[in-house]
């Protein structure tokens, strides 16, 4: 028989997630608040579908979540119908949410007080990357939870990797996310400089690719950038979540990160041009908004 487990959070990056697991030959039951989401994804993946998350989690010996932040990772969690109310002792839960440190190690010691395993597992690449079993998975939690894991994460990524103790992986991500946040603005910057100047910007990119600016970003965002295109993608405003996140945490050990906290400000002066969940390379429609006539 399959080996069973769940899979609760059905958005973007979680549904394909998830039909990746199915086609690893596990035997899948998911949730999701819009019950409709989740009757889509049976049609197209087969497996089954829950009414709560108690009940997807019941007879699983994983439980995966992909859900928005903090406050959702514990809805779904806790509670007479959370995951932990269905799971048997010795099973693992897996949070893919990009939350906080803090939560993790909240969760993780629920879990541990129930005889549960639980690694908080944040992931990177995207929904492409998520569409192509393609993401790199970075994992905090006791290593004998990993091990029981791994293979299945390996569904669905290039790269799993445990980072330490419970929270380490949301850690990980959060160096992540500010990495990434200082690529897009030096990105937009340098599309802004080129096209200000009267270059093309795709010769530019065709250039600068081939040396040390080269980037993700830069690969995948570039045409889109200079085609004014942004409805795809990470939207500004879960970024913007991600580097609240950040910033607490930097607080948190008293350390500051002066390039995250400009770019979260520009990102809110794209939320206010209504580009709230457009991608985060819209970046560069806030400057060329700024930009002098000619």
């Amino acid at each position: 028989m399959s080996e069973k487990v769940a899979f609760i959070g059905l958005g973007v990056m979680g549904y394909p997630m998830a039909g990746h697991l199915v086609a690893k030959g596990y035997d899948v039951t998911v949730y999701n608040r819009s019950s409709a989401k989740a009757a889509a994804w049976v049609k197209e993946h087969g497996g089954a579908s829950a009414a709560t998350p108690r009940e997807a989690a019941a007879g699983s010996t994983i439980v995966f979540a992909c859900v928005g932040a903090d406050n959702d990772l514990r809805d779904v969690a806790l509670g007479e119908n959370g995951i932990f109310a269905g799971m048997a002792k010795g099973t693992v839960f897996v949070d893919h949410t990009t939350a906080s440190a803090d939560v993790a190690r909240e969760i993780h010691g629920l879990a541990k007080a129930q005889g549960l395993g639980f690694i908080d597992a944040p992931v990177s690449g995207g929904q492409a990357g998520a569409e192509n079993g393609a993401l790199t998975v970075m994992c905090g939690g006791d290593g004998d939870d990993f091990a029981k894991v791994s293979d299945a994460i390996n569904s669905y990524a290039k790269m799993c990797q445990l980072m330490g103790p419970a929270g380490s992986g949301q850690l990980t991500k959060m160096a992540n996310q500010i990495c990434i946040a200082g690529v897009v603005q030096g990105l937009s910057e340098a599309m802004n400089l080129a096209l200000s100047a009267g270059l093309d910007g795709a010769q530019v990119v065709d250039v600068i690719s081939k040396g040390a600016a080269q980037s993700w970003q830069m690969e995948n965002r570039y045409k889109t950038m200079l085609a004014d295109e942004y409805e795809h993608g990470f939207a500004v405003q879960w970024m913007r979540k991600d580097l609240a996140i950040c910033m607490q945490e930097a607080k948190n050990l008293g350390i500051s990160l002066p390039v995250a906290a400009l770019v979260d400000q520009f990102y809110g002066e794209v939320e206010a041009m209504g580009g709230a969940r457009w991608d985060t390379s819209a970046l560069l429609a806030r400057m060329e908004s700024l930009r002098p006539k000619k």
